[in-house]
This record gives C-alpha cells, structure tokens and sequence, in this order.
C-alpha cells in the first residue's frame, strides 16, 4: 500500500500530490517540468515536503505534522533513474550485492538467483559497466534496486535514454517484475507507449498537480479540446491477444467491437493488453467495407464532432465497451459522408500502424 498527500514548493514552482495503490504499476505521465520527478525525490527521501504525509507499506517514512523524516537509505525505496548510476570499480556481482547490505538480514525476501535469471545477466557478474551496454546496464540497474527487498521501487524514465530495440528488451522484464516479485512500482514516464503498456493505473500532471487519475484506458485518452495537435491525439484500447497468424505474422486483440490485428507475433494468448491507437492512424466508413486493405474494422458512433475553420476535423467515436476512440480527418470528408453525432460509423485502423510497441 502506498499513500502520498505531499506538497513541496521549489522556487516559483509548487508540487503538490495525493494518491494512493495497492500495488501493480501506477505511473506519473505528463510533459518535461510537470513536477514527477519532483514527487520521486520525495517519496525517494532525497527531499524533504513542506507539508504533508507518505506511507509505504504500512510505515510512514514522512509526515511534517508529526516530524517525522526517515533518510533514504532506511525507507527501503529501490530508485532506477534514467541513467544506471553503477559503482564503475565494482563487478556486476558486486553492484547487484550493494543495496542488500542497507537491508536486514531477516528482511531480504527477493533471492539473488530469480532477479538475475529474469533480467538475463547471469554472464554479466564479472564484468564492469564500462563494459556494458546501455541496455545492460539497466537491467543491472533494477537487479541491484530489486535485491535491495524494496517496500516500493520508484523508476525514474528509465528508459528514456536507450534506443528502441533496447527499450524492447526492457519493457517485457518490468512486466515480469511487476507480475512475478508482487513488487509496487511507481513508473515515470512521458511516453504514452510505456504508460499503457505498463501500467495499471495513472496520474496525469500538468504544473505540479495531478489533473487526472485512474484506469490507463481512461486517462490516457484524449478527448476532443485537450490537445491542438493533432499528431498527439490519441486513444487507448483494451484487449485480449487471440492466436498469432503464424502465416502472415499479425496478432488478433479481441474486442466488443472487433477484432483488432497488429503486425507482428505476440504473445501470450488471453492476456489483456492496452493498444495506443493515434487519431491520425484511422478512418472512417458509414458502411462496413469490403475489398480494402485495412484489417481492423470496429462498431462505432460517433458521439462528438468538431469541424474547423481550416481543412481538418476531429470526430470522437464510442466503441461497444464504451471505450472512446478518437480520429482525425478532414472537412471534407465530414460533408461528403454527412457525418453527425449520433450516426453509426465503423472505424478503420491500419495494421501497420499498430505492433507490439505500444502495447
């Protein structure tokens, strides 16, 4: 259980949260000076609150009512910044070893041998980081906070400074962390694709605040009025990955109002994912099409339409589930097909837009 009421102000610039999990992934999303990484330091213990409270499993580690402040290497908070930060003269070994030694004996419930072999590093131990890659290092980075037996492990853009076959490697191991070591974690990112793939839960900030909270699906979408730009609007699926077509290589995600291929083999088959579909990336249709190239084709409404002044349009379509999809187009196609709220539309999204990276 974590519980963070907390407000900091840092020159001009005020930071102040509240929220609470009970475990899985809760991610801090919003743009670059929007105050997450503010809150890490705060729950981290490298920074002190002004006013408020943070208890993480059932210890409060803060509270300025009652004085309390515990330092950061008491609170058992693992921490994986966006660098690795590794001891550069210590081993792999060595650096996976170091957290463990701030941890009781009697309270170190995460066992070396797990952590090393779900990362994949076990050929790593004797090496030094220099010698590492990016990717590498990262992992070893969350294998040293891991066996640190952490209450909570706070992660920091972790992967913001690796490339996207890297990032691939990564993502699948914080689920598996998140799945297999019942560990919470609080997530920060700013990339939509990381957020709805990992987390359970998010707060959206904007200026120090948190301005929305809850499902991933729900938070993440974006509704008519919330961006100018239309290449950031997006909308957020939730799914069940059928079986991959081993043939022409896509994968099925079953939904209420469809079915929805993506490029690619993915697995496993019945776990529920979250796809990130971009308005700019689909269609619209008043029939059900025949003979066209595009794969997915959903049940829809349109429940919200503005047109403006310029050549673009931007409809917000209701799917079965009451899920909210979002698609650009232009003015023209809104008179030509006489599109209104209400009217039941199928929604037309390219495979080749959509593979395993954003879900």
């Amino acid at each position: 259980m974590i519980s963070v009421d907390v407000s900091r102000r840092q020159g001009q610039f005020l930071v102040s949260a509240a929220f609470e999990s009970d475990g899985g992934i809760l991610a801090l999303f919003g743009p670059s000076g929007s105050g997450k990484s503010s809150i890490i330091r705060l729950i981290a213990g490298l920074d002190r609150p002004d006013r408020g409270r943070i208890v993480l499993g059932g210890v409060v580690v803060a509270d300025t009512d009652q004085r309390i402040f515990l330092p950061a290497h008491r609170r058992r908070v693992g921490v994986v910044f966006q660098e690795s930060l590794l001891f550069p003269h210590l081993t792999v070994l060595a650096n996976l070893r170091y957290g463990r030694h701030f941890t009781p004996r009697a309270e170190r419930r995460i066992a070396e041998e797990p952590v090393i072999d779900t990362l994949g590093i076990g050929h790593l131990l004797q090496r030094h980081p220099a010698t590492l890659s990016g990717g590498e290092r990262q992992r070893v980075a969350i294998g040293r906070a891991l066996l640190a037996s952490p209450r909570l492990l706070l992660m920091d853009e972790p992967l913001a400074s690796l490339d996207w076959d890297r990032r691939q490697e990564i993502l699948p191991l914080i689920e598996r962390l998140r799945d297999e070591f019942a560990i919470p974690i609080l997530y920060v990112s700013h990339a939509v694709e990381e957020v709805a793939r990992l987390a359970s839960e998010v707060a959206v900030m904007e200026q120090g605040r948190i301005v929305r909270l809850g499902p991933a699906r729900q938070v993440l979408h974006t509704g008519i009025g919330d961006s100018p730009d239309r290449f950031q609007i997006t909308s957020v699926l939730e799914g069940r990955l059928g079986e991959p077509d081993k043939v022409y290589g896509l994968t099925p995600v079953e939904h209420p109002s469809g079915r929805l291929w993506l490029s690619g083999l993915i697995g496993p088959v019945g776990r529920t994912v979250h796809v990130v579909v971009r308005g700019v990336d689909v269609s619209l249709a008043t029939e059900r099409p025949r003979r066209l190239s595009i794969r997915t084709v959903l049940a829809a409404h349109i429940v919200d339409l503005v047109v403006t002044d310029g050549p673009t349009a931007l409809a917000e379509t209701e799917l079965k589930d009451g899920t909210r999809l979002m698609v650009s187009l232009t003015r023209q196609a809104v008179d030509e097909l006489a599109l209104a709220v209400g009217r039941d539309v199928f929604v037309l999204i390219k495979s080749v837009a959509v593979d395993q990276r954003p879900i």
